[in-house]
């Protein structure tokens, strides 16, 4: 029980932080500052020559763009607003200027990271939990006709299943990828991801919830609803894929990591997400270079990110499992 606690605040969190990104987002995601790349975190100070004090942050100064070293200028110190109006919106966290407040550092371009890692887990979870939706209701709606009908359908049904399921997954993602014009939107490029990902992710599934359906259509309350005539659709949307729907809450949560790895793979490769529109994949093609992730960690952000979105549905969907199992034993 506490398991599925701590991986629901965890989540909620993380998709609470995102949803209202606007809030606490301090800056817009494209904002540049070049007079700022690769700034490090700002530092947030509450002590002032040994006593306790309002936050604030002092001013950075670059003082080596070569090597892009920052000094703190203990001289210029700024106020930390909070639930204050600002040029950019009403946000949650604000400073006054001449500083800045970069809670995650800068990139390249000199744009906040926190900002965009807010932003961009908008289309990363997006793309997840629409797909997962849209993977879930293909296959369970193909799955039980599947194996409600059997014969011909079912045998028709299943050879495409496998057909699917025999295809590098990763490969034929990029190939569907590789068919659509490159300067499309980010908006058009985000649908055709959540295509291409559910595209990719039903086969599986209908054939588990194939299987069960051939067990379930065997029980005495489905012969029973056929003897009052009821119809089949009826039986097969209220009698037959409802026994299934735990199995596919456990199992859509423990396939939205799958999402979003195939999401930040594409954008990751510069298919996915188009800059300056942010998502954790593209964000993180910044760190293919070693030396940068060396000099520059807090870009690498945007794994950590995901790391902590995959444990805690992980964590979601094994605690769902054991539950389940456990109830069914009981039973």
């Amino acid at each position: 029980m506490f398991s599925i606690k701590f991986s629901l605040s965890l989540i909620g969190i993380i998709v609470f932080l995102i949803i209202f990104a606007d809030f606490f987002a301090p800056y817009p995601y494209d904002l540049q500052n070049r007079l700022a790349p690769f700034h490090p975190p700002t530092r947030i100070h509450i002590l002032k020559d040994g006593k306790l004090t309002f936050p604030y942050v002092n001013k950075y100064e670059l003082v080596d763009p070569l090597f892009k070293v920052y000094r703190e200028n203990k001289n210029i110190s700024c106020r930390l607003k909070f639930f204050t109006k600002t040029e950019y919106g009403f946000k949650f966290i604000s400073v006054e200027k001449p500083c800045n407040i970069y809670l995650l550092g800068t990139d390249k371009l000199g744009r906040d990271v926190f900002s965009r890692l807010l932003y961009g887990g908008r289309y990363s979870l997006g793309v997840a939990l629409i797909g997962t939706i849209t993977t879930f209701l293909v296959g369970a709606l193909i799955g039980g006709v599947s194996g409600y009908f059997g014969g011909l359908t079912d045998t028709l049904i299943m050879r495409l299943a496998e057909v699917l399921m025999s295809i590098p997954a990763f490969y034929l993602l990029l190939s569907l990828r590789a068919v659509f014009p490159l300067e499309l939107s980010s908006g058009e490029v985000f649908l055709i991801i959540v295509f291409i990902l559910s595209f990719l992710g039903w086969a599986g599934l209908a054939r588990v919830v194939r299987g069960m359906v051939l067990s379930i259509r065997e029980k005495e309350f489905v012969l029973a609803a056929k003897t009052y005539g009821a119809s089949t659709l009826r039986i097969l949307f209220k009698h037959i894929l409802p026994n299934t729907y735990f199995y596919l809450i456990v199992s859509a949560t423990m396939s939205i990591p799958a999402f979003i790895l195939g999401e930040a793979s594409l954008s990751l490769l510069g298919l996915g997400i188009q800059e300056p529109v942010p998502s954790w994949g593209n964000m993180l093609s910044d760190v293919r270079n070693v030396n940068i992730l060396s000099s520059y960690p807090w870009l690498a952000s945007p794994g950590m990110a995901i790391f902590l979105t995959i444990v805690g549905f992980n964590i979601l969907g094994d605690s769902l499992l054991k539950k389940y199992r456990h109830e069914s034993q009981g039973k």
